[in-house]
């Protein structure tokens, strides 16, 4: 499982696919309806907010929204109440790493869309604000 903390529009078809799947069970593993990934590290920045439904739910709204932007029909009956102004602090270092994962990835399978972000510097997924840190504990280096 990977949620990213990058903007989505970073990712290419099988990224955007795959985070929309992802999100989904981390919302179910928020409200308790599955007994697998209950103790996987990305949901825990979730598990952590104020209102972590609120928050995985805003989360999967702007992934949603940059699949509409794309024309891909991800089922927006998924989506739960959202706030577009709540954000949730996401690290410097965490970004970076991310953003190094991804160009791995996009290096392999889509090197086109490899070639247009390699030299870009990463803005984050809009749920989160960046903050000055290293690579968050929970992540697996």
């Amino acid at each position: 499982m990977r949620l990213w903390s990058i903007h989505p529009k970073y990712l290419d078809r099988i990224g955007l696919i795959a985070l929309w799947r992802e999100s989904l069970l981390a919302k179910k593993v928020l409200l308790g309806e599955t007994k697998g990934h209950t103790y996987h590290p990305q949901p825990i920045r979730f598990k952590g907010a104020e209102d972590p439904l609120l928050a995985i739910n805003t989360y999967l709204y702007f992934i949603h929204q940059e699949a509409q932007e794309r024309e891909y029909n991800f089922n927006s009956d998924k989506l739960g109440k959202v706030d577009i102004n709540l954000k949730l602090n996401v690290t410097s270092g965490q970004i970076d790493y991310e953003f190094k994962h991804l160009l791995k990835k996009l290096e392999s399978r889509d090197l086109s869309k490899f070639r247009k972000i390699k030299l870009l510097k990463p803005e984050s997924h809009p749920l989160f604000s960046i903050v000055l840190g290293k690579v968050a504990d929970w992540e697996k280096l």
